[in-house]
């Protein structure tokens, strides 16, 4: 999540979440969005809806393009890091290559599908503890091959609740209380963290992304 190098405690909702992140300009948008909507709620009432479908559907859509090209970008650093070196972290206390895949691997099966009102898969539970469990039990999953069918798993999964989901639904708020435009700049700027985080790995164990030139 957020700050991702070090462990952190979770984070209870997505705006939360990016309110705390890295990224001055994205938190920076997501805390004027409350502003926003209150100067929305005094023009048009307080049950004026954030978004029309038009709008919903353009978001989903480039928000779909976006989680491709990092699920392409990620699964290639995953196939490049030789398995001897996922077990390499930075320094104690700061999860490993395997570890930094596998909470990916959580993030496509329950906070991006939730991002825009999909769902995680049933074996997650319904309740906060048991989903913080099963995340938390995914990152002990450490040999190569068993983490790319995650990744693989995972992101199918993922993809399956974005293209199930009708953007016509997504004019209100998020179950978090935030807009669609905040869940999915969360959502995204989180996972683009991760990338970021993961091609440092990857330089650091002398292996250069397989994109660059």
């Amino acid at each position: 999540m957020p700050n991702s190098e070090h462990r952190d405690a979770p984070r209870v909702s997505i705006g939360r979440r990016l309110a705390g992140a890295a990224t001055p300009l994205v938190a920076a948008i997501v805390l004027s969005i409350p502003t926003v909507a209150g100067a929305q709620a005094q023009q048009g009432g307080s049950d004026q809806q954030a978004f029309d479908a038009k709008a919903a559907a353009h978001i989903k859509k480039e928000y779909l393009t976006d989680m491709d090209t990092l699920h392409s970008k990620i699964v290639a650093l995953a196939n490049a890091i030789p398995a001897d070196k996922y077990s390499w972290r930075p320094s104690a206390g700061v999860r490993s290559v395997s570890e930094v895949l596998m909470h990916v691997v959580g993030e496509w099966y329950h906070w991006a599908p939730s991002s825009i009102g999909g769902k995680a898969p049933a074996d997650f539970g319904a309740d906060r503890q048991a989903v913080m469990k099963k995340l938390t039990d995914l990152e002990k999953t450490t040999a190569k091959a068993d983490v790319i069918a995650q990744l693989d798993k995972s992101w199918a999964h993922c993809k399956s609740q974005f293209n199930g989901v009708d953007a016509a639904k997504l004019t209100g708020k998020t179950p978090w209380g935030v807009t669609l435009d905040a869940a999915s700049l969360a959502m995204a700027g989180d996972l683009h963290e991760h990338l970021g985080q993961l091609i440092a790995y990857a330089r650091s164990v002398g292996v250069k992304p397989p994109w660059s030139k």
